[in-house]
């Protein structure tokens, strides 16, 4: 069931208001310009202190919502439909809390319904709402099926997710292309082996 009744994401400045940038937050990032070996006082960097402050605004505006208030209006009318519903490879960006790196990828998120469905976009504003913290993949898969088992108690959910970390791409090892791929599998689809077999399939995998 399709919805698109709410707005921006908190954190969103697709309206054009920038949010004040306090000077110590402002004075780190010229600190960290000048520790990388570049000057924060010439031309083309002297507004990067205020404009990587507000992208990080964008980064971690997940810490301001509860991705769980996304799941609080549901739908019992759905004509006793109680099979697979799965919403496939919605687009992510995250950011490791180990090197503050970006992680890009997709998500796969699905659930059998006991009596009620949600609207589907808020599955991609429940795995936004995690997302826009300081992340690790594994734990970002299991908060986004914990969330959506805890709050609309459905047979089963199953979450896979496939992304790559900017840690081992741009950095350290540099191997650009290697995608890591994690799931988290609860109710049925953990317990019956014939359902998990059926999710999986039909999430490409």
């Amino acid at each position: 069931m399709s919805d698109d009744d709410d707005g921006l994401l908190t954190g969103d400045m697709s309206d054009g208001a920038k949010p004040p940038v306090p000077d110590d937050v402002q004075d780190a990032i010229r600190t960290l310009i000048r520790w990388s070996g570049d000057d924060p006082t010439r031309e083309g960097l002297i507004d990067t202190p205020k404009r990587v402050a507000r992208a990080w605004l964008e980064y971690c505006a997940g810490y301001a919502e509860d991705p769980a208030h996304h799941l609080s209006r549901t739908f019992q009318e759905v004509g006793g439909y109680d099979e697979l519903v799965l919403l496939k490879d919605i687009p992510f960006q995250s950011h490791c809390e180990h090197h503050m790196a970006p992680i890009t990828g997709k998500a796969s998120i699905a659930y059998m319904p006991q009596n009620r469905v949600v609207g589907i976009s808020k599955l991609a504003r429940v795995l936004n709402g995690f997302a826009r913290r300081l992340q690790i993949q594994e734990r970002l898969t299991a908060e986004v099926a914990q969330c959506i088992w805890q709050n609309l108690h459905p047979q089963g959910v199953a979450v896979v997710i496939e992304a790559q970390h900017g840690c081992m791409t741009g950095r350290g090892v540099r191997t650009p292309g290697v995608g890591m791929v994690t799931s988290r599998m609860m109710g049925c689809f953990l317990e019956d082996h014939r359902s998990r077999q059926e999710v999986l399939k039909l999430m490409g995998y």
